[in-house]
């Protein structure tokens, strides 16, 4: 409907799950729109009753904060899904990279100011993870290399 922010089109990665949802209601739709005459596939992926654009702000009232109230969850914005899906991409340690993209920013560093601190960590276990052997170890060699004499040798 509108062209993103950055006015670069993207490919969106999906789940199986999605995919799958995506294809039974693709089917559904097809059905819809030979019985409303429409000769088959509305142009639209979600549509109102009659094949056509579905007004956002109806499907909001009309459907999605009864979805909420239904699942016990407290009133959002539709917006707010996306950060879900960011914050839990995050959280369970996906690419921040990969992320970003899928989002469609024009930069990790954007992602990073915006779900910084959702990054998993273990602040004290980082922390301690200092005192480790195989980090620091004890035994090994001193390698800070011996002072070089600047002074040249006379040969004798």
């Amino acid at each position: 409907m509108e062209t993103p922010k950055s006015g670069k089109s993207r490919r969106v990665d999906m789940s199986v799950q999605l995919t799958e949802a995506l294809k039974r209601h693709r089917l559904e739709s097809k059905k819809k729109g030979f019985e409303l005459g429409l000769g088959g596939l509305p142009h639209y992926v979600f549509t109102n009753e009659r094949g056509t654009f579905l007004d956002k702000n109806n499907w909001r009232k009309r459907v999605f904060y009864k979805a909420l109230e239904k699942a016990e969850l407290r009133q959002i914005r539709v917006h707010d899904m996306r950060h879900t899906y960011a914050t839990l991409r995050i959280s369970k340690g996906d690419n921040i990279a990969d992320v970003s993209n899928q989002l469609g920013h024009h930069s990790v560093k954007l992602t990073l100011d915006i779900y910084f601190h959702w990054l998993p960590s273990e602040k004290r276990q980082e922390v301690d993870a200092l005192d480790d052997p195989k980090f620091m170890n004890p035994s090994a060699p001193y390698t800070h290399p011996a002072p070089v004499n600047n002074k040249k040798r006379s040969a004798k």
